[in-house]
């Protein structure tokens, strides 16, 4: 007890107000041989030991330093630049947090801004705040935001079966006890029309996602039609999107997208074994009082200087609990602030490059594994990174032939969410995927038929 700031008295007067008379008297109904275990530890090491003893630990995992990645799956491996950390670990940066005096914050407003400025750009809306803790919490926080937008007269969700499987059970998880209906999940899959026609008088909003789980990328006007179905039931149209695909393809604002979200580790971030991550999320100016996060604002001061302001903040912090729009709604500060540096130094031209690349080197690598015996392109329509392959045999067995024998990550088994894809591998393909990394990976999986080929004639 000796760590607790308590004197004497302070213990004597708590103790009196449980009714005990001595400390151990409190811990009485621990096992008294339970309460002060013998430490059985190994002799202790001097520093230069125990560096030693964690870069051993550590070169014993796998890293994409090390390893060609075909892993995708809603985080991606994408190129950092140099300046994105550089920038970012610098200390007036790395030490900052969520801005509770944003008057006396203005640098990091103001990084707040500018990253508001290019989402808004990128997305194609009117309005976007400075982030969400990712990618699925985006999701349901626009779900949230299109309730309250139907004035709770509306209770029922359509998500499309292949909007990414922890995002649905995040908003799933995130809505419970709000007495919600959801369609849409059991439809079939890549059918906007279905989704279009599961709207109805009480739904609140439609959740797509583009390019979706499965990679496969709706055309612009495949997201029109069904953001005029959706419209035309009073619902809301909420799009789910990949930040780099928007370097080359339309963006959701100019095809009805009333909300859109999605994961923006790709934009500068790394994949650090699954976060932190940000989500970001952007909307319509006359929406923007529904919505969760932090707005931040330009403004001038009494003297016509301009500043930034922290324009809307909807977090218990700033207002009465009972009235915020969402009390889980922090911003990813230091993650966002990557992305703005990011997307700053690549540009419109460099965003479009990657994105380029993405897509000529995911087709490339369907078309060479696409001609492999045992192996077949599922994906049938267009698709931007992603695309799914039917195996010959389970993705697991596969994947393991891959790492062990290669130094090869595979793509990602999709019987794990979608039980009638048993055998289908989602592979992802980025412009760190060189040519001969996917002349690798089509070499590994025809040995792996081949292997299967000798065991079964030697059976």
């Amino acid at each position: 007890m000796d760590f607790i700031p308590n004197s004497d008295a302070d213990r004597e007067e708590m103790l009196q107000v449980v009714g005990c008379k001595t400390v151990r008297e409190l811990f009485r109904d621990v096992p008294e041989r339970k309460r002060f275990p013998e430490l059985i530890l190994p002799p202790a090491l001097s520093e230069i030991e125990v560096l030693d003893e964690l870069r051993a630990l550590a070169g014993e995992n796998d890293h994409l330093q090390e390893v060609a990645s075909f892993l995708g799956a809603g985080a991606y491996n994408h190129f950092v630049p140099s300046v994105v950390d550089f920038l970012l670990q610098r200390s007036e940066f790395f030490t900052a947090y969520t801005p509770y005096q944003p008057e006396i914050s203005q640098g990091t407003l103001q990084a707040h801004f500018e990253y508001q400025t290019m989402i808004v750009a990128l997305t194609g809306m009117e309005v976007a705040n400075v982030s969400h803790y990712d990618g699925g919490t985006a999701a349901a926080e626009a779900v949230i935001m299109a309730l309250q937008m139907a004035r709770g007269r509306r209770n029922r969700v359509v998500l499309s079966p292949t909007v990414h499987p922890q995002y649905r059970e995040v908003v799933h998880t995130y809505t419970q006890g709000m007495g919600l209906s959801f369609a849409g999940e059991e439809l079939p899959l890549f059918d906007l029309k279905a989704l279009a026609q599961a709207c109805d008088g009480a739904t609140a909003c439609v959740l797509v996602q583009n390019p979706d789980f499965l990679g496969r990328l709706y055309t612009p006007s495949e997201m029109q039609a069904l953001a005029d179905a959706a419209h035309a039931c009073g619902a809301v149209l909420v799009v789910s999107v990949d930040p780099i695909s928007l370097g080359l393809f339309v963006p959701p604002g100019q095809y009805g997208a009333d909300i859109v979200i999605g994961e923006g580790q790709a934009l500068g971030n790394s994949i650090s074994f699954g976060g932190p991550h940000l989500g970001f999320f952007a909307m319509k100016l006359k929406d923007v009082r529904k919505s969760a996060g932090r707005i931040v604002g330009r403004t001038v001061d009494s003297e016509g200087k301009p500043g930034f302001v922290l324009t809307l903040s909807t977090r218990e912090q700033h207002i009465r609990r009972e009235k915020a729009s969402s009390n889980i709604c922090s911003n990813e500060a230091l993650n966002a602030l990557a992305a703005a540096i990011y997307m700053a130094a690549m540009g419109k031209h460099g965003l479009r490059t990657v994105a380029e690349l993405c897509y000529h080197r995911a087709h490339f690598a369907a078309d060479l594994v696409g001609q492999l015996p045992g192996y077949r392109v599922v994906t049938n329509g267009p698709f931007f990174k992603e695309f799914v392959l039917q195996c010959p045999l389970s993705v697991s067995e596969i994947n393991a032939h891959l790492l062990d024998d290669y130094g090869i990550l595979g793509g990602y088994d999709l019987g794990r969410d979608y039980p009638g894809l048993a055998n289908q591998m989602l592979l992802c393909v980025t412009e760190l995927n060189s040519r001969a990394e996917i002349e690798e990976l089509a070499d590994a999986l025809q040995e792996v038929v081949e292997l299967q080929q000798e065991e079964v004639a030697s059976a």
